[in-house]
């Protein structure tokens, strides 16, 4: 069999069967930023992608490594690659009519105005807690026209079940165990790991649906 590239208004109407044609409008529309593309954010954008986003804007400034490939959304063949590249690879096959724009370089409070200012809804997708504090910081002082959804706990074999999301303001959510940490001795796995991004990418969705 010879496989086709459906047209976009053939995707759009599947989304519009499958998701509501209200719900699709609004997500075409919208724009996500992810920051950082590791476990949660390369699943998170694959998800969102999926769904219909009509932007992803994409920022890592780390290129993939062999002991990514367990939990990340990314090939062995793309070891080495910077990993917005290697992404937008991946997520063009996925949903090739969504519109996508990368950054290879860290985020700093310098920086996240003119990166993310465009978004309507930003994702913290940060391993590292600095990276985190620093993004979640700025754009809380300085964007807080912005929804804001971060992570907090998502290592170990722990139950699924332990991962929630928690409204803390009215544009900030956290989705996580709120407590497990890699630094504890205990590592990431691919299904907690996606349990996490797949809370963080529906609370994007909720929001700009307006479900929040």
């Amino acid at each position: 069999m010879v496989s086709r590239m459906p047209s976009r208004e053939e995707m759009l109407a599947a989304l519009e069967k499958r998701q509501g044609a209200d719900a699709v409008c609004k997500l075409q529309a919208a724009t996500v930023a992810v920051c950082g593309l590791g476990g949660l954010g390369s699943n998170i954008a694959i998800s969102l992608a999926r769904a219909g986003v009509g932007k992803l804007i994409l920022i890592d400034f780390d290129c993939v490594d062999v002991t990514n490939l367990h939990r990340q959304q990314y090939k062995a063949c793309q070891v080495g690659l910077p990993k917005p590249d290697a992404l937008f690879a991946n997520l063009k096959e996925i949903a090739p009519y969504t519109e996508y724009e990368t950054h290879f370089e860290k985020l700093t409070a310098e920086n996240v105005a003119r990166i993310v200012g465009g978004a309507d809804v930003i994702c913290e997708a940060f391993d590292v807690a600095e990276s985190k504090a620093t993004l979640v910081n700025t754009v809380l002082e300085t964007m807080p026209e912005k929804f804001l959804v971060a992570a907090s706990g998502m290592a170990g074999y722990g139950s699924g079940n332990e991962i929630s999301t928690r409204k803390v303001t009215k544009r900030f959510y956290v989705c996580g165990d709120g407590r497990s940490d890699v630094a504890d001795g205990i590592g990431l796995i691919a299904p907690r790991v996606m349990l996490c991004a797949a809370h963080q990418a529906l609370t994007a969705i909720r929001l700009i649906l307006g479900l929040e």
